[in-house]
């Protein structure tokens, strides 16, 4: 199962159209979203995934009760955690507990962002995914991150 991992999206409605189109190229199957859509009108364009989409809420998203509501009750308090083929996630938009979280074992993926820079690694077996920054505002440099299920492969793609 091919998943796509988006955050810090920011209202950058060009960046986020060029993932969205990558996510559908590539035929994902979901996507998870680690939070700083900021505005709802991000759903304009977020409803063109042709898959589900699962959230959570940013440090700066603004109008929560809107984008619950155009993301069809998607996004998610922090930390979510949730099972997709039969890998146990959690998702979160700060980095401060990674680690931890990592080393817990608990968890098959962490996956944030905040931070706006891109890292894969893994702390014993759990794999710690930041797609980077899809908006691009604070570094320039527009990323996502696509996760291979079945073998644990993770790589960030540029937009």
């Amino acid at each position: 199962m091919l998943i796509g991992i988006i955050s810090d999206t920011h209202d950058n409605m060009d960046q986020l159209r060029k993932a969205v189109g990558l996510f559908n190229r590539r035929k994902v199957e979901h996507v998870i979203h680690a939070g700083d859509y900021i505005s709802p009108f991000t759903f304009r364009v977020l409803k063109e995934l042709q898959c589900d989409l699962t959230g959570i809420f940013g440090n700066n998203d603004g109008d929560k009760l809107l984008l619950q509501d155009m993301s069809s009750e998607r996004i998610f308090n922090q930390p979510h955690i949730f099972e997709l083929n039969g890998r146990k996630i959690i998702v979160i938009h700060e980095h401060h507990i990674v680690d931890a979280l990592a080393d817990s074992g608990h968890y098959d993926i962490v996956i944030y962002g905040h931070t706006h820079k891109p890292e894969i690694r893994n702390i014993r077996d759990t794999l710690i995914i930041n797609p980077g920054e899809a908006g691009s505002w604070l570094y320039g440099k527009s990323t996502v991150a696509l996760l291979d299920l079945s073998n644990m492969k993770a790589e960030i793609i540029n937009l």
